[in-house]
């Protein structure tokens, strides 16, 4: 049974990646899910993905480029302002400019960068290296 459809992704993906698969399945999907996917695509950690509709939530074939060395989801989701992101990179990343967190904002999910750059603030959802 599952109970956080993000979390239960994300692990997914890294345990298929870990054991060397070339793609993964991720199953039931939210537009939540395919926001963060987008950013872990843009950054280069996984490679295309495609939706396919089934009868029972849908579900996602991911393929793998071998780049993940490890991402998970951050709970509680922390609110964090724009100045902020470098006590939060310490925190989850190894080192840095090393990795991407992922931010829900008012203007869209996003990674740290990008929201440091706009200099908005929000809430801290996954990270990945």
């Amino acid at each position: 049974m599952m109970h956080d459809l993000i979390n239960d992704a994300i692990v997914n993906i890294k345990n298929h990646e870990r054991i060397g698969k070339s793609q993964c399945i991720v199953r039931p999907t939210s537009k939540l899910l395919i926001d963060i996917l987008k950013i872990f695509q843009k950054e280069g950690y996984i490679g295309e993905f495609e939706l396919m509709e089934d009868k029972r939530g849908g579900q996602i074939k991911v393929k793998l480029v071998k780049k993940i060395n490890d991402c998970g989801v951050i709970k509680p989701r922390f609110s964090v302002k724009h100045n902020e992101f470098p006590k939060w990179e310490k925190r989850y990343l190894p080192a840095r400019d090393f990795g991407t967190l992922v931010v829900t904002t008012p203007k869209g999910v996003m990674s740290h960068k990008e929201a440091k750059k706009n200099g908005i603030g929000g809430r801290l959802l996954a990270y990945i290296y």
